[in-house]
């Protein structure tokens, strides 16, 4: 017995001793309060402030407040740090039932980074066992500049967007001038429902549209409703709408596209952002209210012409001067010079005359592209400013489809393609130049796993065929006949060596050239009519043209490029063939034109000695007898050799096939030299 009231003095310590270990010191509150903070935990957050804090401060109030600052200044990488305190002002504070914690904020913005300092005074509330510490709160845990007041400003500066421009720093696409055409409802006339529809007609907008926009709440009779931006270069439209009563505009800036159609699907447009790419966004990059390239360079080099916008948050006082919490100097868009050439890509496009087809001009031996045309197209200005619905439906309703890209899309590349299956040929050794092939009719079967299918060509030859006659008197039976004797593996890895099946390395996006469906050529049938360009064979016009230019380089084959400062003659493979037989297949591309069994005759003109080689793609499908054919050319100078085009015109069958493209390519190489 005597020895357990020996042991309650110490129990009793223990408890104590206990007790008091269990008390909850401003040190761990306030490293819980910081934990909330850099999680942006607002409502943890006011739950920890003193009484007399949430007296004057309604938590809706406080949370509200946060959560609108951190939003709208986009506050990231948000981080709160402080010195703990030492064992002797911790056990003054716990004394006093006061703590003090210096500490540090440091936020990313949208404007930068913030940094700054500030005190946190706790105070212990409540009795015994309810007893805690709490946050004496200020608005200056926010900014200290708000401490005793203050509006926290946010303005911004948007950028310029940068220019997109030709080789020879002509603007392809501008910030201009335009104008903003509107309406004053006060001064429409006596017939406005008239003056709606002529409106209407002149901007292409509907009718109901233009309701939409007067119904708008603020509108007054004497107020200016604005409608569409057109270009000054609309004359015309402009000078029929300054006609109608109550008709007026505004100057604003706009981006402008001086070559309109010629170049819409390659230069593109802007428009504003919608919501739904406002989704697929980084928080803070764009606002609902900011231009974004949609389509061709200016969807491409968007993020360099773009810019960044300018941005400062501030604190105001009344009669004190503005306080700048942070700023970020606006950043222009870059401009974009480009390897095009605008007034050769208008020409191309206008030798097209509305009929379909595509051509890519490049310079064979730098690989800079000079041209890069789909026909038809439509007008960037009126994409770019604003279409209706009915207008967008009404090009996409075309039969020759305006919206199409044809220039990024491939196509089969006809007789154009043979110089390629010669070349390879000639590398694997299967043509020998100057060897001969005995070559008898029109028509040229493999034996009778073919079946009834036969390889025809256009004119009978007088005695061995060589590749040099095979290329002038463009001769299928020839090209099937080697495809055949170097096999299928030999023909897909020399087809492989020109870049099909491969990414095309271009900054504009191309889709890749494909061998065939499956990508081999298992079948011999198969085999032989891609050797002259028929088959399964797909290509783009601008691959195409750079496949002719191992033929001018000595057997490299160039990679394209369309930026101006990008370096020049890039090679994207090396020695497909020799020197010799580079030079071999050049004069052969020379007598295409100038021999008198050429197929190309329609380019031997006195002014200018051209080379090339002719194609026609049929387009019939099994069974028929006859379809649409595309007519296609490759041609160039023979001397300069500092321009190279490929053109494929759409449904040449009625006139003249092939001869009509080579006509029409020799009519531009003549007008640009």
């Amino acid at each position: 017995m005597k020895r357990i009231i020996a042991l309650l003095p110490l129990l009793l310590l223990l408890i104590v001793t206990a007790c008091s270990n269990d008390e909850v010191t401003p040190q761990e509150r306030f490293d819980q309060y910081v934990k909330h903070w850099n999680e942006q935990e607002f409502n943890e957050m006011y739950s920890m402030s003193t009484t007399a804090s949430t007296e004057k401060y309604a938590k809706e109030d406080y949370v509200e407040r946060y959560k609108n600052i951190y939003g709208d200044l986009n506050v990231n990488n948000l981080k709160i740090t402080y010195e703990k305190l030492s064992e002797e002002k911790m056990k003054t504070a716990m004394e006093k039932g006061t703590a003090q914690f210096p500490f540090s904020v440091e936020m990313e913005t949208i404007a930068g980074p913030i940094a700054f300092d500030y005190k946190a005074t706790l105070i212990k509330e409540g009795e015994e066992e309810d007893a805690n510490w709490f946050v004496k709160w200020d608005p200056g845990f926010i900014f200290p500049a708000i401490q005793d007041g203050g509006e926290i400003g946010l303005s911004t500066i948007k950028p310029e967007r940068g220019e997109i421009l030709d080789r020879n720093n002509l603007p392809i696409a501008l910030n201009d001038t335009v104008h903003n055409v509107g309406i004053v409802p006060g001064k429409i006339g006596s017939n406005p429902e008239q003056a709606k529809q002529k409106i209407s007609d002149l901007l292409g907008m509907s009718v109901e549209a233009i309701n939409s926009k007067l119904d708008a709440g603020w509108v007054e009779p004497d107020l200016f409703v604005p409608l569409k931006k057109v270009p000054k270069s609309e004359k015309k439209t402009l000078n029929q709408l300054w006609e109608i009563s109550g008709v007026t505009e505004r100057e604003v800036t706009g981006r402008v596209y001086p070559y309109g159609e010629s170049l819409g699907h390659l230069v593109g447009f802007t428009g504003p952002v919608t919501a739904e790419e406002l989704e697929d966004m980084d928080s803070g990059e764009y606002s609902a209210n900011d231009i974004i390239g949609k389509r061709g360079l200016e969807l491409l080099f968007e993020e360099k012409l773009r810019g960044e916008a300018g941005v400062k948050i501030t604190v105001s006082k009344e009669n004190q001067e503005e306080i700048v919490l942070a700023e970020k100097p606006v950043k222009h868009g870059e401009d974009v010079v480009t390897t095009i050439d605008a007034d050769l890509q208008k020409k191309i496009y206008e030798s097209y005359d509305g009929e379909s087809g595509t051509a890519a001009a490049i310079h064979p031996k730098t690989g800079e592209t000079l041209a890069l045309v789909s026909s038809p197209s439509f007008n960037s200005n009126e994409m770019g400013f604003g279409i209706s619905q009915s207008r967008r439906k009404e090009l996409q309703n075309k039969p020759k489809q305006p919206l199409l890209n044809r220039f990024n899309s491939t196509y089969a590349p006809g007789s154009t393609f043979k110089p390629i299956t010669a070349a390879i040929g000639l590398n694997n050794g299967t043509i020998v130049p100057g060897e001969g092939v005995e070559i008898n009719g029109l028509t040229w079967s493999n034996g009778e796993n073919w079946g009834n299918y036969q390889v025809r060509r256009v004119s009978k030859s007088n005695g061995p065929v060589d590749v040099t006659n095979a290329l002038v008197r463009s001769d299928n039976i020839y090209f099937a006949m080697k495809a055949v004797e170097m096999g299928s593996d030999k023909y897909v890895k020399g087809l492989k060596q020109f870049g099909f099946a491969k990414d095309f390395p271009f900054e504009y996006p191309i889709e890749k050239s494909t061998i065939s469906s499956s990508g081999k050529l298992n079948d011999e049938v198969l085999l032989a009519d891609t050797s002259y360009g028929q088959g399964e064979v797909q290509m783009s016009a601008l691959h195409l043209a750079m496949a002719y230019t191992p033929f001018l380089n000595e057997g490299n084959l160039l990679k394209p490029t369309i930026l101006a400062d990008a370096e020049k003659g890039q090679v994207w493979q090396e020695q497909l063939i020799t020197g010799e037989q580079a030079t071999l297949i050049q004069e052969a591309l020379r007598k295409v034109v100038a021999a008198p069994n050429g197929t190309a005759k329609g380019a031997d003109i006195d002014d200018l000695a051209i080379s090339g080689k002719t194609g026609t793609a049929e387009l019939k499908k099994s069974g028929e007898e006859s379809g649409a054919e595309n007519g296609w050319f490759v041609g160039y100078p023979t001397k300069d050799q500092d321009i190279l085009i490929s053109m494929m015109i759409e449904n040449t069958e009625d006139k003249g096939g092939s001869a009509y493209t080579v006509e029409t390519v020799t009519e531009l190489l003549k007008a640009i030299k």
